[in-house]
């Protein structure tokens, strides 16, 4: 069984577009219809239905569409086999991940993986809203929300610390905060939906509803508003780091810890057998932010 013929099957069965999938393989339209007529040929049964329009999956295309990805999944996974594992992973690994961690920390961090895997090509791409990994055939998502699709595995790449900022000419025009309930005197700024400031005490949970004159659905943005002195701000360490290193903004409300932090994840299909490309990748970049990422590491030399 082809290999190149199961790749192309799967993206025809999410894209529904012989022309579009063949494109995301490097295949001509008259190429990709003859790989799928050689893999028919080779199963004995009619896998698509096809009109000038649309192209849609037949019963028989249906059942063996998850075998063909395990097929793939096994293959791939014995050609790495072979050779002691002195191969190098190989082919186009497609990655999808929030746009300002991305920009931040993968992009720069990309160098160093591509020169240790010269055989793999990335495709990147940044978006903050939440992709469907099937649905866009990517290989690994990162992620900073829980993870609520159990069809999905999830392997924790570091810490996502979040404090609150100010910078020092908001403090100094409307003073500092001293108790989270002196937050109802501020103006804190919020992402969209995210108002309630919750915080850890011996207690238990402290919830604060807090009010703002901004809010936005951009972390990046909400940051720099922080920065200019629009108001208070909870930002990720990650975003920030840079900012309190220069002293454009400072933590606040430091003896009063937020009570949910997060964490940066790697999210890949559920499968037997992990490919790969998958796997150093992973490798790599838990490696390099590890548990002790550098972006904490320069906030606590701030402090």
């Amino acid at each position: 069984m082809n290999a190149e013929h199961l790749r192309l099957f799967i993206r025809l069965a999410v894209t529904h577009n012989i022309s579009q999938a063949g494109s995301e393989l490097g295949l001509s339209p008259a190429v990709a219809s003859n790989h799928i007529n050689k893999l028919e040929q080779s199963l004995g049964v009619r896998l698509l239905h096809r009109t000038t329009r649309k192209i849609s999956l037949t019963e028989e295309g249906e059942a063996f569409l998850p075998y063909a990805h395990d097929v793939l999944s096994s293959m791939e996974a014995a050609r790495n086999s072979v050779g002691a594992g002195n191969a190098l992973p190989s082919g186009k690994l497609r990655v999808t991940a929030p746009a300002s961690f991305g920009r931040m920390h993968l992009v720069p961090a990309l160098k160093g993986f591509l020169q240790q895997y010269p055989d793999l090509s990335v495709d990147l791409r940044l978006s903050d809203a939440i992709v469907d990994m099937v649905e866009g055939g990517f290989d690994v998502a990162i992620r900073n929300a829980e993870l609520k699709d159990s069809s999905l595995i999830a392997r924790k790449l570091t810490v996502d610390k979040r404090i609150i900022c100010a910078a020092p000419s908001y403090l100094k025009a409307h003073g500092e905060p001293q108790t989270p309930e002196e937050l109802s005197s501020h103006q804190c700024l919020n992402l969209m939906h995210f108002d309630t400031w919750r915080f850890k005490q011996p207690q238990g949970e402290l919830a604060i509803k807090t009010k703002g004159n901004l809010q936005t659905d951009n972390g990046e943005a909400m940051r720099d508003a922080c920065a200019l002195g629009l108001g208070l701000a909870i930002n990720s360490t990650w975003s920030a780091y840079q900012h309190l290193q220069s002293g454009e903004l400072v933590q606040v409300l430091k003896d009063f810890p937020l009570s949910r932090q997060t964490a940066i994840w790697a999210v890949y299909p559920s499968s037997r057998l992990l490919a790969p490309k998958v796997r150093v990748f992973i490798d790599y970049f838990s490696a390099q932010f590890g548990d002790k990422p550098y972006w904490d590491q320069a906030c606590q030399a701030v402090n």
